[in-house]
C-alpha cells in the first residue's frame, strides 16, 4: 500500500510535519510495510516557511529589519535543502500582527523591511523565490519594498516621496538606476489566493483597509493616490498592471512584484504542492491523507486540504481528511475531492486539553489507526 501524507498544521497545537508523522504511525499500526510518504503542507500564508524548513530539510536565516511602523523587527527566512530556493513571508516584516491594533496606521505603515530581506538574501547569491504575501499592516503599493531594493520615488522637487500610502501621491517619477542589477536573474513566485485589482471598489484600499486602520472617509483619496502611482510606473515601465487579478494583494504588494520585479502570482497552494513534488508522489499513491485544524465550509472553498484532494483526484487517488474539529458546513469539502473526513478529539475536553501537542498527536494516530482497520 502507497500512501501520501500532507495535513496542514494544527495552529498552537501540531506543526504538519508533526500532524503527518502522527497520521503515518497510525497507518503503520494497521499496515507495518506500507510506504507511507509525509510531506509539510501549507497554503503561502503564515508558518509556510517554518513548513517547508522542517519537512523539506532547510535552515533559517534570521536578520534584523525595518517592521511595519519603522522599528526595528527580528524577522527570518527559509533556505531549502537544494541550497538555491528562499522561503519568505512579508508577514515577518510587515505584517499586521507586529502592530498593535491602536497604533495601526497604514498611511505610515511601510514593507522597507520585506525589500531588506529580500536583499540580504540576494546578496549571499540566491536567485530563487518563494514569498507569500499574506497578512500585511501596510497599504502602500510595495514602494518601501523596492526603495530598499533601490528604486528611487521622487516628488516634483527631486526629493524622496517617504513611506507608507501617504507617499503616493506625491511621486512624480521613479528612478531605477539604483535597483539591485542582481535582480534580473532572479525569479520570483510569490503565493498569492487573492484577485482583487490594485485599485477600485475591489482594489486593495476599499477591501482591506478597514483591518489595517483606514478609515472609511480617507479611502477615496488613498485610492485616489494608488492609482496615481499606478500611472506613473505604468508611464515608467511601459506596461499598466494595476487590473491584473492579484495586484491588490497585501495592500498593493502584488502590483509591486508584478511591475518591478517580474514575478509571477500563483495561488499558495498550488505554489506549495509544487515545490514538494506533489504529482510525482500522488502517482503512486492509492491512498492521500490531509487535513487541518478545523474542517468547514471556508476549507470547501479552496483551502489547503481542497487544494490537496482537487489534485490527487487527477490520479485516482481516494482522499481522506482529518481534522481537530468539523462544523456541520464542512460537508461541502465532500462535493470537492475529499472522498471522508473525521474529527480526532475522542471524548469531551476542554479546547486547551484537545489542543495539547502531545494529546493531538495521540487522538490523530488513534484516528488513523481505526480508518486504516476498517479499509
Amino acid at each position: 500500500m502507497d500512501v501520501m501524507v500532507l495535513i496542514d498544521s494544527f495552529k498552537e497545537s501540531m506543526t504538519s510535519m508533526e500532524a503527518g508523522n502522527a497520521a503515518r504511525d497510525g497507518v503503520l499500526r494497521v499496515y507495518p510495510h506500507a510506504n507511507v510518504t509525509v510531506r509539510p503542507l501549507a497554503d503561502g500564508g503564515e508558518g509556510t516557511t517554518d513548513a517547508l524548513i522542517e519537512g523539506l530539510g532547510g535552515r533559517k536565516v534570521e536578520l534584523s529589519v525595518t517592521g511595519p511602523m519603522g522599528s526595528r523587527v527580528k524577522a527570518y527566512y527559509g533556505i531549502l535543502a537544494d541550497e538555491k530556493t528562499v522561503v519568505m513571508e512579508m508577514a515577518q516584516a510587515a505584517g499586521i500582527t507586529l502592530v498593535e491594533e491602536a497604533q495601526r496606521n497604514p498611511g505610515k505603515a511601510t514593507t522597507y523591511g520585506v525589500g531588506e530581506m529580500i536583499r540580504d538574501a540576494v546578496s549571499r547569491g540566491y536567485r530563487k523565490f518563494i514569498i507569500g504575501i499574506g497578512g500585511s499592516a501596510t497599504n502602500d503599493g510595495g514602494i518601501g519594498m523596492l526603495r530598499a531594493l533601490g528604486v528611487k520615488f521622487l516628488t516634483k522637487d527631486g526629493e524622496e516621496a517617504g513611506e507608507g500610502a501617504d507617499a503616493l501621491g506625491k511621486i512624480h517619477f521613479v528612478s531605477l538606476e539604483h535597483l539591485m542589477p542582481e535582480l534580473k536573474e532572479c525569479d520570483f513566485q510569490i503565493a498569492c489566493d487573492v484577485t482583487n485589482p490594485l485599485c477600485g471598489e475591489k482594489g486593495a484600499t476599499y477591501i482591506y483597509g478597514k483591518q489595517k486602520g483606514i478609515r472609511e472617509e480617507e479611502m477615496p483619496r488613498i485610492d485616489a493616490d494608488m492609482k496615481h502611482y499606478a500611472a506613473i510606473t505604468a508611464e515608467r515601465i511601459g506596461v499598466d498592471y494595476a487590473a491584473r487579478e492579484g495586484a491588490g494583494a497585501a495592500g498593493g504588494m502584488g502590483y509591486a512584484f508584478i511591475s518591478y520585479l517580474g514575478a509571477r502570482l500563483v495561488p499558495g497552494i498550488e505554489l506549495i504542492l509544487d515545490v514538494i513534488h506533489f504529482e510525482e508522489e500522488a502517482k503512486k499513491a492509492q491512498i492521500v491523507l490531509t487535513g487541518e485544524g478545523r474542517l468547514d465550509l471556508q476549507t470547501a472553498m479552496g483551502k489547503a486540504p481542497v487544494g490537496v484532494a482537487r489534485a490527487a483526484k487527477k490520479y485516482g487517488c481516494k482522499v481522506i481528511a482529518f481534522a481537530g474539529s468539523v462544523t456541520k458546513e464542512a460537508a461541502a469539502c465532500n462535493d470537492n475531492g475529499i472522498d471522508a473526513f473525521f474529527p480526532i478529539v475522542r471524548g469531551a475536553c476542554t479546547l486547551e486539553e484537545a489542543m495539547q501537542r502531545e494529546k493531538a498527536m495521540e487522538n490523530l494516530t488513534d484516528s488513523v489507526e481505526q480508518v486504516f482497520r476498517l479499509l
